[in-house]
């Protein structure tokens, strides 16, 4: 598990999935806002579920969330997009109805940050957000994120067009929350 300051990222379980996707994927309205994928009715226990891991790849790495003081399941987050010639990727997260508004955000930002930058060793991490998207917005520049634009009109949500805002941090960028301790010499 990676730690933030109130928040894990651990390994997708199997128990995860049916509550992510009955909260998250369910809800149509919030699922179209996240994903530019047209919503489509998947069963509960399909293993076409955006929430069903399978084989791990080089190409994403998906998080459920937890509260690290009662190991509730929180949400999902991720780092996809992982582009390891160019050293960068995009990052995202989603946060179950009764933990959101509680700060979590900007501490799975960062988190995410240490995961792509230190673990990884990424270059560039991006987040794409529905210009009114005030919460992922505000968590990303916390994070040390920089607004680099607006794509205008880019997405298709639930019969409307919105406008997309596309956010950078570079790792020279970032500020990293922690540090392991240097090896004592012996």
């Amino acid at each position: 598990m990676i730690h933030g300051q109130k928040i894990g990222l651990r390994a997708r379980h199997e128990d995860d999935v049916p509550i992510l996707h009955g909260v998250l994927y369910n809800d149509v309205l919030t699922r179209s806002r996240q994903d530019p994928r047209p919503w489509q009715p998947i069963p509960p226990g399909s293993d076409r579920s955006p929430y069903a891991e399978g084989d791990p790849s080089d190409a994403r790495a998906s998080f459920s969330v937890v509260e690290l003081g009662t190991r509730e399941l929180a949400g999902a987050a991720g780092v996809w997009g992982i582009d390891r010639h160019n050293r960068s990727g995009h990052l995202g997260l989603s946060l179950l109805p009764g933990f959101r508004g509680r700060g979590f955000g900007t501490d799975i930002v960062r988190t995410l940050c240490e995961y792509g930058f230190a673990v990884l060793g990424l270059q560039r991490l991006q987040v794409e957000t529905l210009a009114d998207n005030a919460a992922m917005i505000a968590s990303a520049k916390r994070a040390g994120f920089t607004v680099e634009g607006t794509l205008r009109s880019s997405a298709w949500v639930y019969g409307e067009r919105l406008d997309e805002v596309v956010l950078g941090l570079l790792a020279h960028e970032w500020a990293p929350t922690w540090r392991p301790e240097p090896a004592k010499e012996i």
